[in-house]
């Protein structure tokens, strides 16, 4: 079990996350939504201890560090990968570093994607980058799996093949815990959808619940998000009257 509990961080006087609680059992499949700067990278990087911040983070009870961090794994497009090896190096640091890293999920999900073992990774494109990206958080071994916009210069084929492979890999005491724009898409392969705005949890809801409520996931973000549909017309019709 994944715990967050009052977990505050503030850039200066800038407050990035505000006092956000959250349960993460494990076996989940999980979207975690907003806006551009709304902190879903900072609350990502916290529960990794990147950062520092005000609150407690605990994973079965214990704090997150050197002897559990192996539990976590990251895909961001930031990239943590060594541009100056192969892939088929990352491999084998991986499998050194990691006891329970994947080699069969590794050349799976390798074959998969078509990409090259031998190739030093800065010569991928950047689709190719953010794939490889996630292909090590995926074989890392870990029971909670954090990506942050990890599709990034991937066309609609290969995101929408790559939702159906994840759900076909994963094991049921993994997660996955994915912060991405494209709510739509991804709408159907989560099971449970965390808001947040300006550093703050503003919806937490289980697609059942979405189901048994009768509304789909991206009616309850406009509304959890105070969606205004009128606000483009008035835009348009205020730059219409300074004609």
């Amino acid at each position: 079990m994944l715990e967050l509990n009052h977990i505050t961080k503030a850039y200066g006087t800038k407050v990035a996350v505000q006092d956000v609680s959250l349960t993460i059992p494990q076996g989940e499949i999980i979207g975690l939504f907003g806006e551009n700067g709304a902190g879903k990278t900072t609350l990502m990087k916290c529960i990794l201890n990147f950062l520092r911040y005000k609150g407690d983070i605990t994973l079965d009870g214990q704090p997150i560090q050197h002897q559990n961090i192996a539990r976590l794994s990251f895909a961001t497009c930031e990239h943590s990968f060594f541009p100056d090896i192969t892939a088929d190096a990352h491999r084998a640091f991986y499998q050194a570093h990691f006891p329970n890293f994947s080699a069969k999920r590794f050349y799976t999900l390798m074959k998969f994607f078509e990409l090259p073992l031998h190739q030093n990774i800065k010569r991928f494109s950047t689709g190719q980058k953010n794939q490889f990206e996630v292909i090590l958080a995926l074989s890392q071994g870990a029971d909670y799996i954090l990506m942050d916009e990890p599709f990034a210069g991937n066309d609609v084929f290969n995101r929408e093949d790559f939702y159906k492979v994840l759900l076909g890999i994963l094991e049921p005491h993994e997660t996955v815990l994915l912060s991405t724009h494209l709510i739509e898409e991804v709408s159907d392969f989560i099971g449970r959808a965390i808001l947040i705005k300006k550093g703050q949890i503003v919806g937490d809801i289980t697609t059942d619940e979405l189901e048994e409520q009768g509304i789909s996931l991206m009616d309850y973000i406009k509304s959890a998000y105070s969606y205004r549909s009128d606000r483009v017309m008035e835009a348009l019709e205020e730059l219409d009257e300074e004609r």
